[in-house]
């Protein structure tokens, strides 16, 4: 019988990480190669995930480095023809890439700023899954996490299009698990509070801003970014075996806070 340690270890697995050349994607990698699973470090630049492969080829993990675009048809196909041809599997995805171009009102932004949320937000993280897809069958199981925000479970101010996106993304998921779950493919959806990241930088470099919101918060405290990778590794690996369709929040008790 295998030990609940033992469920943990994600020794052969495959796992793309979107947007990880730094940030919250970065620490998911790190913490899913610390646990034996091969990473694809993704980003838009060849450059930036050359340099968090050495990084971690220098801790003694496995990882290589496929340039993509999310929002590039041909670039979401690459990464995935590119992980299946080094590594003949892909077990773990996690589609943590977004982006946030607009703050402000919903009726100040336009059209062309609307579609560019939605095709990264909630359509790549579709189309990038319905690629892993006949993989995870193939292997008769398969992890998906995708990385929403607390934004779409409660809305704030000046965040309504993103907001959007990041809810569309939770029932993206539990149709997923709904639909996939004969297959093996489990999937998962992670809402995070505020965390310390380049991603977030305009929010928490106003110090006053910050210190109203994080004395509102149980925790009195933003989040670094390798907070979330625990909750990563339990919805990646075999310790997490009959969790799907789950809605997991990591946000300092954000929602209970009045």
């Amino acid at each position: 019988m295998d030990t609940l340690k033992s469920k943990f270890n994600l020794k052969g697995k495959v796992a793309i990480i979107t947007g990880s050349s730094k940030g919250i994607g970065k620490a998911i990698a790190l913490g899913l190669a610390e646990n034996g699973a091969k990473v694809v470090i993704s980003s838009r630049k060849q450059e930036a995930v050359d340099k968090v492969v050495d990084e971690f080829k220098a801790m003694g993990l496995e990882a290589i480095g496929i340039q993509c675009h999310i929002g590039d048809s041909q670039e979401r196909s690459s990464l995935i023809a590119k992980t299946m041809k080094q590594y003949g599997r892909i077990d773990i995805l996690v589609n943590n890439a977004a982006i946030n171009p607009y703050y402000g009102p919903l009726e100040g932004s336009d059209e062309a700023v609307f579609d560019k949320i939605m095709d990264i937000n909630v359509k790549a993280p579709w189309l990038l899954s319905n690629l892993v897809l006949p993989s995870m069958k193939e292997n008769g199981a398969g992890s998906i996490i995708n990385i929403s925000s607390v934004e779409g479970l409660r809305p704030g101010f000046g965040l309504g299009l993103y907001s959007a996106t990041k809810s569309a993304l939770i029932m993206l998921t539990k149709n997923q698990a709904k639909e996939w779950g004969r297959y093996g493919v489990r999937a998962n959806v992670i809402c995070p509070g505020l965390i310390k990241t380049k991603f977030s930088e305009s929010l928490w470099s106003d110090e006053k801003l910050v210190e109203r919101f994080t004395k509102s918060l149980p925790m009195n405290r933003m989040a670094n970014p390798d907070e979330l990778a625990g909750l990563v590794l339990l919805l990646a690996s075999d310790a997490g075996s009959y969790m799907t369709g789950g809605v997991y929040v990591a946000d300092g008790g954000y929602l209970v806070s009045g």
